[in-house]
Formats: structure tokens, C-alpha cells, sequence
């Protein structure tokens, strides 16, 4: 039996309550684990599977040949935090509860963080079974530096708060992954290249793992013209390039926008009130506008 086995075996015997989140194949259903294989078969009738979606996870495990003999709970981002006192009552009686979402890591923008964050407060052991992750996967085949680089998740949905969360990401010199959904892939490139510089290096990987495979690669400019003529179909993971000195687009457009500042600030508005007003209709940071309009006027000649 694999060391695996004994240890979450261990675990759903009462020797002590614990969470243990479960990894899941993104796609292929090769990727998983022995060890994730080997937990979910370990765990009896008085453990719990808390799941993001309990069909989903019996396929999986019908998949792996696993019967699976524990109590089944959903937990979805509707109900997590509800879901998440009765996990822990669970926890505290000794029993061990796996946390396994569709696809991926739980908590990483699946369900799980609160969970987690309630058993650390709490206390109660937390371990992880690894498994594969859009993320790291994307990047590797992005072409693009890797030895620094940070996660965004989803960008907002509506164009202001989109175009806010990007113009504040500008000067971010880590790469940036980013995950998207196919009808607004197409909205987001664009403002992707307008808020980072269409020259941009970036990638789009698509149903990554699984049989239709694909990343496509090249400046924001041309991905946004894919994505506006042929649009990207299944799940997607965005990776763009992180800012550098080669890329002066960020300073151009914060002094394109403070002068615009200064200009309505010198037909009569208060500074504050002309930085208010384009940040309204720019879906921009009002502080950040006024902080880019004092540095301009001051360093203007008289």
C-alpha cells in the first residue's frame, strides 16, 4: 500500500479530526494521483466528502474505481460559509473531512477558503494532496518569465471595475495569469491592450489537459484580434507578460490622464472635482487621478 494510503488511512481511522483538501485533475483524467486514489478509498462511513458538486465527484471516483463509503455534504460558493460550521463540528468529533471541488485545487479560485480559514482559526489540522493547476501548467507554456509572477483569478465583469483592476496591474513587473470565460475573452484582451500596450507579450491557453489542447501565443494586439474574429472556446488561463522599462505605456497614460486633469481643472473645476469626474467616467482610481495631477502640475514650468 502507498505511504499515501496509510497516512490519510491514519487519519479516517479517529486517530484525530482533520481537513484534507484534495486535489483534482484539470482535464485528463490520468493526472490523478495514487495518492488522491488512495484517500478517497480510505475514508469510511463515518468521514465526510465535502464536494462543489457531488455528481462530479462520483465520476470521479467511478473513474478511478474507487467506491466511495464516506457521507457525501456539498459545498459550493453559494453555501460554503453555511457548510462551514458543520464541517468543523465534524472535525472537532475527530472524523476526517476531504474537501475535492470539480477540478483543481479547492480554495484556489474554487470553494475552500473560508473552510480553511475556519479550521486554521479553529486550530485543526489542514494537510493537502497535491494535483494538477491550470496556473503553473499555463505558465510553463507560455513562453513567458516565470521566476516571478502573481495569480489574478476572474477580472471584473463590468468595464469600469475591469478597466480599473487592469490600469492598476500596469506597472506590475511579475508575469500575470489571469483565468477568463470564452464570452468575454474577447472584451477583456481589448481592454488588456489598451490598459497594458497592445505590443504586450501574452499567451491563451485553452482546455488545457484535455484532447483539444491549445495555447496561442503573440502580442495583446493579436490575441484580441483572434478572440473579436474567432473567438476562444472551453476553459481559459491567460498569461500576460509583467511590465518593464521597454514598455512605457503605463507612464504615457498616466500623464495622458493627469494632463486631461489639469485641463478640466483649468476651465474651472476644484482638482479634486476634475479627478472625480474622469475617474467616474474612466472607471478609474479618484486618488490615483489626483495624485498623477498634483506630480504633472508641480513639475509643469509656471
Amino acid at each position: 500500500m502507498p505511504s499515501g494510503a496509510r497516512e490519510e488511512g491514519a487519519a479516517a481511522s479517529g486517530e484525530g479530526g482533520r481537513l484534507i483538501l484534495l486535489g483534482t485533475p484539470i482535464g485528463n483524467i490520468a493526472d490523478a494521483s495514487p495518492r488522491l486514489t488512495a484517500t478517497l478509498a480510505s475514508l469510511g462511513e463515518d468521514d465526510l466528502i465535502a464536494a462543489e458538486d457531488t455528481r462530479v465527484l462520483r465520476k470521479l471516483a467511478t473513474a478511478l474505481g474507487v467506491e466511495l463509503r464516506a457521507r457525501l455534504l456539498s459545498a459550493h460558493e453559494h453555501n460554503e460559509a453555511s457548510r462551514a460550521g458543520e464541517i468543523l463540528q465534524r472535525l472537532r468529533e475527530g472524523r476526517t473531512v476531504a474537501l475535492v471541488t470539480d477540478a483543481g485545487m479547492p480554495a484556489i479560485s474554487d470553494p475552500g477558503f473560508r473552510i480553511v480559514q475556519h479550521c486554521a482559526e479553529a486550530g485543526v489540522p489542514v494537510i493537502a494532496v497535491p494535483g494538477p493547476s491550470a496556473v503553473p501548467t499555463a505558465l510553463a507554456l507560455s513562453g513567458l518569465p516565470s521566476d516571478r509572477f502573481c495569480f489574478e483569478g476572474f477580472p471584473p465583469r463590468k468595464p469600469g471595475e475591469l478597466r480599473a483592476a487592469l490600469d492598476a496591474l500596469a506597472r506590475e513587473p511579475r508575469t500575470l495569469v489571469f483565468f477568463e470565460s470564452p464570452h468575454r475573452i474577447a472584451a477583456t484582451l481589448a481592454a488588456m491592450a489598451q490598459a497594458f500596450g497592445s505590443g504586450r507579450r501574452a499567451s491563451v491557453s485553452r482546455e488545457l489537459t484535455k484532447t483539444w489542447e491549445e495555447t496561442r501565443r503573440g502580442t495583446l494586439a493579436d490575441l484580441a484580434a483572434h478572440a473579436q474574429t474567432e473567438g476562444f472556446r472551453g476553459e481559459l488561463t491567460v498569461v500576460v507578460a509583467g511590465a518593464s522599462e521597454e514598455t512605457p505605456e503605463a507612464g504615457a497614460r498616466e500623464a495622458e490622464h493627469a494632463s486631461e486633469v489639469l485641463r478640466l481643472a483649468g476651465m474651472g473645476l476644484r482638482l479634486k472635482d476634475a479627478a472625480g469626474y474622469l475617474a467616474e467616467r474612466e472607471g478609474l482610481s479618484r486618488r490615483e487621478l489626483y495624485q498623477a495631477a498634483l506630480r504633472a502640475r508641480e513639475g509643469s514650468p509656471d
